[in-house]
């Protein structure tokens, strides 16, 4: 073989090898993306858009994020970049609907986080306890409120949200009925609900609604929806409102613990001393194997197909 026919044969192999490195990922990244949305009962966001993140701007794998949050969740993120617009508002919730969820409502995260929900409160007892182990294993979690107990102890919403957690609509007066109601009672709800937690926290977002008892019904979500709120479900639950004891809602919690789930928890309605007792065990053995994070807040761009997209100006 001549060097002429050599150097030809060689600059063919690495051709073919150049155009394997870029088609063969590219073939893998959709497959990655397809499996990741179908697995988790995803559907496309269909009211947002995502932009190309800003040149220079932090990838989702960057250093620095605490072991027990989702990447982003960096503040040290925002510092001058502009705010993209919110996605909260009429028919702009956070998230979008779950297929697999009753009526829509949402039963994953939608990414590889673990969120932990606190019901029922807000409660002079239990939710101050529940605020301290959260600060202590520096996780973020989601408190859905009875209406009546945001205005009976508006300086615990206002604790809760100092502490960063997102806020959720519980219905006023905890009314397993609600949604079999009519639309304007529905509406009427959920409206004095918000209020009610704005009026200790003016600067809130309530992006999401779960209603008493989980009996969703098509017009809860709808309004729900209606008024810019995600309904939120769950995947696991340790019906710690039984009072099974602190060991059997641990148990529960850490075995049923997975990528994406949602965990139904209360601090209020009761004695929730058991929760409170059982976090000690929950929060650092899931955390060991999943982050923990709050849900969304709505301030900008959800995280889709389950998988974490990079960040871009506006997301925290």
């Amino acid at each position: 073989m001549n060097d002429e026919t050599a150097v030809n044969r060689r600059g063919a192999i690495l051709a073919r090898l150049l155009k394997a490195r870029t088609v063969v990922p590219a073939l893998l990244a959709v497959a990655a993306i397809l499996t990741g949305a179908y697995s988790l009962g995803l559907a496309v966001d269909p009211y947002v858009t995502r932009p190309a993140p800003a040149a220079g701007s932090p990838s989702a794998t960057a250093t620095g994020a605490p072991v027990n949050s989702a990447v982003a969740r960096e503040p040290g993120r925002r510092n001058s970049e502009p705010m993209a617009q919110p996605v909260t508002g009429p028919n702009r919730p956070p998230l979008p609907e779950d297929r697999n969820g009753p009526f829509g409502s949402r039963m994953t995260t939608g990414m590889s986080y673990v969120a932990l929900t606190f019901d029922d409160g807000p409660d002079p007892n239990y939710t101050p306890q529940t605020l301290a182990l959260l600060r202590r294993y520096e996780v973020k979690a989601t408190f859905c409120l009875v209406g009546e107990n945001a205005r009976r102890y508006p300086q615990l919403v206002r604790a809760i949200a100092a502490d960063g957690h997102t806020l959720c609509n519980h219905s006023w007066n905890h009314d397993f009925g609600l949604g079999a109601r009519g639309r304007k009672v529905i509406e009427d709800d959920l409206r004095r609900t918000n209020e009610a937690i704005l009026a200790a926290v003016p600067d809130g977002r309530i992006s999401y609604f779960r209603h008493p008892g989980g009996n969703w019904t098509s017009g809860a979500v709808t309004v729900a929806r209606e008024m810019g709120m995600t309904s939120l479900h769950w995947t696991v639950d340790p019906q710690d409102w039984t009072l099974p004891g602190a060991g059997s809602i641990a148990a529960t919690v850490n075995a049923g613990a997975h990528p994406g789930a949602i965990v139904l928890l209360h601090d209020a309605g009761g004695n929730r001393q058991g929760t409170v007792n059982a976090l000690r065990s929950i929060l650092p053995n899931v955390g060991r194997r999943f982050p923990l994070d709050a849900l969304p807040a709505g301030i900008d761009q959800p995280p889709r197909f389950g998988i974490e997209l990079p960040l871009h100006p506006g997301q925290v």
